[in-house]
């Protein structure tokens, strides 16, 4: 039986990020082990360490998300040699299409699609089967708000999470009856690198730290949908099931349509 509340060996992809480094920090303790990746080595290293003074055990892996049979030959080792409790598939990117309204160049959505779904999927789907034999352990899949409604200036990122979104949907569904947990995060607007590049307004925008301390509640709690903050996600899934007619403009209303020319 999986213990939500008490995991104590973690994988986290994409450690280096805002969400995947304050996710490390948040869980790192004594008698926690943690097992990050991510592609920037001295960032990895530093959140390494500040997870080691916390008291937890850690060890850390260099990969390129885009070598997927790379990514899927090490989770199947590690899964084999030290099963992880909770997984944390959060490795991420983003792209736009620029101010002027051109579309999004399209080497950079192929690298996008690589980095946001198909590395996830790979990683999940060679975790799943040990979970599945021990009829125990835990996937969290980091989306996004932005997987409810497609925002103008991001529409391969905003494809990319709504597709996280139904898989992990699915998942759930196929997996929780094996005692297996999978819960999808929807997180709003996190202070990051990646965040502050995104053009239009940032509303409610939250630090690391306390986006981690969401999701690891929600988490504990075996949540299927962990969304936040809440006045963004309610904004955003109406946005979703109105007609375009009517969302559209409230979109636009909001700096989340197409202005200007």
């Amino acid at each position: 039986m999986t213990d939500y509340k008490n995991p104590k060996h973690i994988v986290i992809t994409g450690a280096t990020g805002e969400i995947g480094g304050a996710l490390a920090l948040e869980y790192a303790a004594p008698s926690v082990r943690l097992t990050l990746t991510g592609r920037n080595e001295a960032r990895l290293r530093e959140i390494s360490e500040l997870c080691r003074k916390k008291g937890a055990e850690v060890s850390f892996k260099i990969i390129d998300v885009h070598d997927t049979e790379l990514l899927r030959c090490w989770i199947r080792d590690l899964m084999a040699q030290d099963p992880a409790d909770l997984l944390i598939s959060g490795a991420g990117q983003n792209t736009q299409i620029g101010e002027d309204l051109s579309m999004e160049p399209y080497g950079d959505a192929v690298s996008l699609v690589k980095t946001n779904l198909l590395a996830n999927l790979a990683l999940i789907d060679a975790a799943v089967p040990e979970m599945r034999r021990r009829k125990s352990g835990q996937i969290a899949i980091i989306a996004s708000l932005a997987a409810y409604y497609g925002l103008v200036y991001t529409p391969t990122y905003c494809a990319t999470k709504a597709a996280l979104k139904s898989y992990g949907t699915s998942l759930r569904t196929l997996l929780d009856p094996e005692g297996v947990g999978v819960s999808v995060i929807f997180p709003g607007y996190v202070d990051s690198p990646m965040c502050r590049a995104m053009p239009g307004p940032k509303p409610f925008l939250m630090k690391a730290d306390r986006a981690a301390r969401i999701i690891r509640k929600g988490l504990s709690k075996n949540r299927a949908r962990i969304s936040f903050p809440f006045p963004l996600n309610l904004g955003i899934w109406f946005l979703s099931i109105f007609p375009y007619w009517l969302a559209n403009p409230l979109a636009r209303i909001f700096g989340y349509g197409r202005n200007g020319r």
